[in-house]
């Protein structure tokens, strides 16, 4: 899909997610790039099956799609923000989220936060991530 422009910033909403309404799933303004929200959602809009293993890998599957195709890699992250329903079944699989994570991102680890919330915008949702990322190598080593 074509990134959407406008002088202050491009709209980034790679063809492989489900198409968005109401929001963005990137917007990058200069060489930052602000990643939306993201759920277990696959490419038809539902939520995959699966417990918080199966919704955190599609979800942040999801933010590294926008991540690529906005140009960027999983070591462009700075900042990461995981919105859960459920902390307690987050920890209790923490150790097989983390080997996902370093699956699909290496063993770079942006400032993070986890959250707990009473719902998502899903009802089956149990996990959201948002991050933001700075591009084009701008951020200092």
């Amino acid at each position: 899909m074509k990134a959407a422009k406008n002088m202050a910033h491009e709209i980034i909403n790679p063809a492989g997610l489900a198409k968005p309404s109401g929001f963005a799933h990137g917007t990058k303004a200069g060489d930052t790039l602000y990643l939306g929200g993201q759920t277990a959602m696959d490419s038809e809009g539902k939520i995959v099956p699966g417990g918080i293993v199966e919704q955190f890998t599609q979800a942040f599957s999801n933010v590294l799609t926008t991540l690529t195709e906005a140009g960027g890699t999983p070591s462009d992250l700075v900042s990461v923000t995981i919105y859960l329903t459920d902390v307690q079944d987050y920890q209790r699989n923490g150790r097989e989220i983390g080997r996902i994570w370093r699956e699909m991102a290496g063993t770079h680890y942006p400032a993070m936060a986890g959250i707990g919330v009473t719902e998502l915008w899903q009802p089956e949702a149990v996990i959201e991530i948002q991050g933001i990322a700075v591009l084009n190598g701008a951020r200092q080593q």
